[in-house]
């Protein structure tokens, strides 16, 4: 079953055609609190007409066409028939990290001069903060799902509301290629955020690219919980179901994770390193690794122990299963294509709509993004940095024509900001990036991902952070898996344990680095990194400068213990 793509050339087109084509098929599933006993579906038919609904409200609030509207909630069906409504009104979309302080809030509705902000589901710890970054006289929308001191915003009101007082948009605004989509704020993990424009057309070819690419199909069925807001997510779970009419069901909590993707039975499914670590970890407690490794080495047992795993994880449908926004260590790759499921890397940024590399199933190579995709040319520059020319690359940096000169090239090529190399083969691989690469005192350059990556590859290391800049040596920060950290905290004699474990780690990883990459210790930090106190973005990749700048004032004292693991906080 397909439409005629001859006659489309936005995803609002392609919506259209599967609405006329299936109406009566599913679309989302939303669960709606309490699990299998209260989800709430959609049909193509029924998303369009509630779109069309609240298209018909913004239409009626008498905006210029263009006009910025933004949208902070968790992934969830309202926040796509939001996107929807905004583009079928003529408007631009804004969208806004669900875990942000009020501060960039703030600056994020004002610098995109946003008129009016959905506020959808959202959790209260994050919602406190990220409220008083809205300022008093901008209307707001509400979702189902929302925080219920949310309903009493001023000048506000419900999803519900709007659309019951309003007839479907009899005519949707014709929305051309060239025009403006939406507004990607950039993650800030080093000072404000940037506004990445993106057109219709970039949205619509480079779906096109990742169908042709995955063979995608309206059979898939996706499970989205990665921020809509980060144009990975946007792109995997939003536009491909709109191009290929294809099903999205949607996370209620990281508690019902599992119970979630059971739910779905996905089968394409995309991730990033840190929460492969945490399956895998889940894995561990319930069969320790040397356990595992060694029924795996039983013929007809192993067997039947991958599929009951796989299974478990709800991971068995799954025909593709993707991994990006940040390196992901070989071993974790390894494991899980020991149990049947091989992880494709990709590779890409939001100035390019993550249209750039992936591998490619049979000719994947550990510790490379794979190969470029057809369409996009890409080159090594002299100083080593990746420079991509894509049909994926943004129309600019809104408002910062300075920021964007800086970043695409006079021939047109984006300035990535990655070191790397390309293989015989054509495969790419990420050495690191060039503004993260420091000095030591011994006047050696320190390339820190590839050393974190290496230091990641162990059941009791979470998130890890490798600094030392004017230092003689490098040194490494982490954080431990859930359940050690646990162990840390009840006392000295489990530290001691763990410290012995994690010495014996940095040894085998320093012995895999040149000299002067070798990290002197590690410390092991108790306070929790996350999006939410900013140590983490929003994509769950480590903010290196508030990392360094919070535990520099350490760096004497730690460097002058001469000890290999050294708690802090505990």
């Amino acid at each position: 079953m397909s439409i005629d793509y001859s006659k489309t050339t936005t995803l609002l087109e392609t919506f259209e055609a599967w609405c006329a084509k299936t109406p009566d098929r599913q679309f989302t599933c939303q669960p709606m609190g309490g699990g299998d006993a209260n989800l709430k579906y959609h049909t193509f038919a029924q998303a369009r007409d509630e779109a069309l609904k609240m298209a018909a409200y913004l239409v009626s609030l008498d905006l210029e066409k263009g006009s910025r509207i933004a949208l902070m909630s968790k992934n969830c069906t309202w926040w796509f028939l939001a996107d929807l409504a905004i583009q079928m009104a003529g408007h631009v979309t804004v969208p806004i990290y669900p875990t942000l302080t009020a501060d960039t809030v703030e600056y994020t509705l004002t610098h995109s001069e946003s008129q009016l902000c959905f506020v959808g589901k959202l959790d209260e710890g994050p919602w406190k903060e990220m409220k008083n970054g809205i300022p008093e006289s901008m209307k707001t929308v509400t979702f189902p799902l929302c925080p219920e001191s949310a309903l009493s915003l001023s000048n506000s009101t419900t999803w519900n509301d709007a659309t019951s007082s309003n007839e479907p948009l009899a005519t949707p605004v014709k929305r051309s290629p060239e025009e403006l989509a939406t507004i990607i704020y950039t993650s800030g993990s080093t000072g404000r955020p940037k506004g990445v424009m993106i057109s219709f057309e970039i949205m619509y070819k480079t779906t096109v690219g990742l169908t042709k690419s995955i063979s995608g199909s309206n059979q898939d069925r996706y499970l989205s919980y990665l921020p809509f807001a980060h144009g990975m997510e946007r792109w995997c779970g939003l536009c491909f179901a709109l191009y290929n009419g294809s099903q999205v069901w949607f996370a209620e909590t990281l508690q019902t994770f599992v119970q979630d993707l059971n739910r779905c039975r996905p089968t394409l499914f995309v991730s990033v390193p840190r929460l492969w670590g945490k399956f895998q970890q889940g894995v561990y407690k319930k069969m320790p690794e040397k356990k595992l490794k060694f029924i795996m080495k039983i013929p007809l047992i192993s067997m039947l122990v991958r599929k009951k795993i796989v299974k478990g994880l709800g991971l068995d449908s799954v025909r593709l299963a993707g991994s990006g926004s940040a390196p992901i260590p070989k071993e974790l790759l390894q494991f899980y294509s020991d149990l049947g499921l091989n992880i494709l890397e990709g590779y890409g940024m939001t100035e390019n709509f993550n249209y750039s590399h992936m591998s490619i199933a049979g000719k994947a190579r550990f510790g490379y993004v794979g190969n470029a995709y057809p369409d996009i040319d890409c080159r090594i520059a002299e100083d080593g940095e990746i420079q991509v020319k894509s049909p994926g690359i943004m129309m600019g940096y809104y408002k910062n024509e300075e920021a964007t000169k800086e970043v695409i090239t006079e021939d047109g090529y984006l300035r990535t900001g990655d070191r790397g190399e390309i293989d015989s083969e054509g495969r790419l691989k990420i050495t690191g990036r060039t503004k993260e690469i420091f000095k030591t005192s011994k006047g050696k350059y320190v390339a820190p991902a590839p050393i974190e990556n290496k230091l990641l590859n162990h059941p009791m290391v979470e998130t890890a952070c490798v600094g030392g800049s004017s230092q003689a040596q490098p040194h490494a920060l982490i954080q431990l898996s859930e359940d050690t950290k646990k162990d840390a905290k009840s006392g000295e004699s489990a530290r001691n344990a763990i410290a012995k474990e994690l010495e014996k780690h940095l040894k085998d990883v320093n012995s895999q680095l040149d000299a002067h990459e070798a990290c002197d210790f590690i410390a092991v930090v108790a306070e929790d990194w996350l999006p939410e106190n900013g140590f983490l973005t929003p994509t769950q990749k480590i903010v290196r400068s508030k990392i360094e700048e919070t535990y520099k004032p350490n760096n004497d004292e730690w460097y002058g213990k001469k000890q290999k693991v050294i708690f802090h906080g505990f």
